[in-house]
């Protein structure tokens, strides 16, 4: 297994298939045949995607009777988020940096007062 948030794991969800199986699977966790029916793609393909997004980390499976049920790994999705977080703190502090300067205070115009208001 990888170590989470890991370049696998969001090369496993650039995929159309996996990314649609996380969404599904952020919702609650579910059986490859509920997963295939909402899908179009075969049982198999849905089975290839899971072990992809397995491997990276982002799903975890349990054994209920003969079925796998399978749902994200909490672990490895506050992870990622971590990395976006820090990807778009750092985005926002370079594009504060670039502007800022570019900015000139405005300074409010002083008043003289005139011979009608005195």
């Amino acid at each position: 297994m990888t170590t989470y948030g890991t370049p696998d794991a969001w090369a496993a969800l650039g995929d159309p298939t996996r990314h649609a199986i996380v969404t599904a699977l952020a919702e609650r966790p579910r059986a490859v045949t509920e997963l295939a029916a909402a899908l179009p793609v075969s049982r198999p393909a849905v089975s290839q995607a899971l072990k992809v997004l397995k491997d990276a980390g982002l799903v975890t499976e349990r054994a209920a009777g003969t079925r796998r049920i399978y749902r994200l790994n909490p672990t490895a999705v506050a992870a990622l988020r971590d990395q976006l977080d820090t990807f778009w703190n750092r985005a926002l502090t370079g594009y504060a940096e670039t502007v800022e300067p570019a900015v000139e205070p405005t300074v409010a115009p002083t008043v003289q007062p005139t011979d009608e208001t005195t």
